[in-house]
């Protein structure tokens, strides 16, 4: 029977999922970054891995992927979605937090770079909107790698992982202006028509970022309805890219915008949990398909001038990174790990290149070494992430004298999961006291009110377990559920405690037992509402019969620790505990 579905494009899809379900679970598993994997995974089922032995093999042809140019279109949505991303974490306010090290570091470390590559490559000959664009792709250093690294390894809040985080902020910004210059500057004679077209297509994005996706965002929030937030997410993706492609631009540069306009929005971490999957996937299909395009005979032709390119890049990517840490009196330690893991190009390397080449400004012989050398560079750059960990613990990771770590504001804080009436009462105590916190709840119009209001508040659905991702717990100094969905209360506070074993989780309770539930689950603290009411009842009573307040007090709270103990006793040996007594150890 006859189903209309191409048999050759089912198989090459096939092939992709399937290595997805392989490699991002494996790849985790030995802690090594998937952007390998799939690297891998394309040059075996391209056409210079399986594909060159399939007439030999015949078994080896449902492992092959016939049609590269079929997967350009989902490469190039993961491109976009990865663009997306990025934008979404350029809010104002994280620049602004670290403005010394994206505009200094990172600026200084990407002009340096581009100009001593681009001096290597003069004697080539290459000509100079060639080199200059060579040079930008080669000074790049890989976001999703470096940051994974520096995450699982937990360095991300280190003067190490601070310091590089900014360098590849400033990177990412660059990357719109970057792309813009090539997509304008590749048709010389038409080149200020083609920047002003460019203009109004980005102000075009900017204004219906500002006026006409809040608008969408929040009737899709109002369903309750993930699938349809998800679905005016990608609205808003596929729209920016094409407004972009439609005025001659890569459709990055659109969604790159977009996303940025997205970051300060009430929406952010909700846009974030919906399109992780997605982005991860689709990111994945972008790396096979550079895979199936390196042309490994090629190596064997010109082993020197490829593999000595990787190791030249790399070297001097290195060394430049450390003079310019070292000049910033970072200590040998931090500079060294901040160098080697900087010093391999970036997947957006690999986006700059296809535009480049795509706009014919990289082509030819010079287009096929490039790839190869980013490509291989590129794979490399997990194991000399490793290597710049080993460095750092190696030399030690004191300052110099005067020098003052950058701080994040973020850091430290105290999230809220539910801002109803148990959550609001929470945030006032802990204003009270000084302690800063970050509220996320379900209802937009809630959220929105209070956002108007001055509360920090951001729109988050907590049944979606991406959430957790997005919002960074591990900088969190604690975690507090007040929502009243039971089983989404366990799930929480399940996913939190594997994901953050040390992590203070405090949860309101609906009685005792769904506490002794809690507990086992592994909270910190299960805080019951029927005891608590019951206690204040006791504590109204006793004062109004004539009973000193002090006495009245004292007994409560003798009564709540008591009630406590028991609940913890009958619950034995539960995940929460030991956050508990390292915090009374130090106390």
């Amino acid at each position: 029977m006859a189903t209309g579905l191409d048999s050759v494009n089912f198989s090459d899809i096939a092939v992709v999922i399937g290595a997805a379900g392989l490699v991002i679970p494996a790849f985790a598993a030995l802690r090594i970054s998937p952007v390998i994997g799939f690297i891998l995974v394309g040059i075996l089922v391209g056409p210079f891995g399986f594909g060159a032995l399939k007439s030999a093999l015949p078994f080896l042809t449902p492992l092959t992927i016939s049609n590269s140019d079929a997967l350009f279109a989902l490469a190039e949505m993961g491109v976009a979605l990865l663009l997306f991303a990025l934008g979404l974490e350029l809010s104002a306010d994280r620049i602004r937090t670290m403005r010394r090290i994206v505009f200094g570091l990172g600026s200084a470390q990407m002009a340096v770079c581009t100009v001593v590559i681009a001096l290597l490559l003069a004697p080539f000959l290459l000509g100079l909107s060639t080199t200059v664009a060579l040079a930008l792709c080669l000074a790049l250093s890989s976001t999703a790698v470096g940051l994974q690294l520096l995450s699982s390894s937990g360095k991300l809040g280190t003067q190490a992982g601070r310091t590089a985080f900014g360098i590849l902020l400033f990177q990412d910004i660059a990357l719109a202006p970057i792309l813009l210059i090539f997509s304008a500057g590749a048709a010389v004679d038409g080149f200020a028509a083609s920047l002003a077209v460019s203009a109004l297509a980005l102000g075009i994005i900017i204004l219906g970022s500002r006026l006409l996706l809040p608008p969408l965002l929040l009737q899709a929030a109002r369903t309750r309805r993930p699938e349809l937030f998800l679905a005016a997410a990608l609205v808003i993706l596929i729209a920016s890219g094409s407004i972009a492609h439609a005025a001659g631009l890569s459709p990055a540069i659109g969604t790159l915008t977009a996303g940025i306009m997205l970051a300060e929005t009430e929406y952010r971490r909700q846009i974030e949990a919906a399109i992780l999957p997605f982005q991860g996937l689709l990111l994945g299909v972008f790396l096979i398909w550079v895979g199936m395009r390196l042309d490994l005979p090629a190596v064997l032709d010109e082993p020197l001038l490829i593999i000595g390119g990787v190791i030249a890049v790399c070297t001097v990517k290195a060394g430049l990174i450390y003079a310019l840490m070292r000049r910033a009196r970072r200590s040998r330690g931090v500079a060294g790990h901040v160098a080697l893991l900087l010093a391999g190009p970036s997947e957006t390397s690999l986006i700059l290149f296809g535009a480049a080449t795509t706009l014919g400004i990289i082509a030819g012989q010079t287009a096929a070494v490039a790839l190869l050398v980013i490509g291989f560079s590129l794979s490399i750059v997990p194991l000399l992430g490793l290597l710049g960990q080993r460095v750092e613990r190696y030399f030690g990771t004191d300052a110099p004298e005067g020098h003052v770590a950058p701080t994040e504001t973020s850091a430290g804080r105290t999230v809220i999961i539910g801002f109803g009436r148990v959550g609001r009462l929470v945030a006032a105590m802990l204003d009270t006291h000084g302690q800063p916190y970050l509220a996320v709840d379900s209802d937009p119009d809630t959220v929105i009110r209070l956002g108007r209001a001055g509360k920090s508040v951001i729109y988050g659905d907590a049944r979606r377990p991406d959430l957790l991702d997005a919002l960074n717990l591990g900088d969190a100094r604690a975690v507090v559920l007040t929502i009243d969905a039971n089983e989404t209360l366990d799930t929480l506070v399940r996913l939190i405690r594997e994901r953050h074993p040390e992590l203070c989780v405090v949860v309101r309770a609906r009685d005792a037992d769904h506490a002794s539930s809690l507990y086992r689950s592994g909270a910190t603290d299960a805080v019951p509402e029927t005891v608590e009411s019951s206690l204040q009842l006791a504590e109204a009573v006793l004062v109004d019969l004539g009973v000193p307040m002090g006495p009245v007090i004292a007994s409560i709270h003798e009564k709540r620790a008591e009630l406590r103990v028991g609940i913890q006793r009958a619950v034995g040996d539960r995940p929460g505990r030991s956050f508990r007594s390292a915090r009374s150890r130090k106390s």
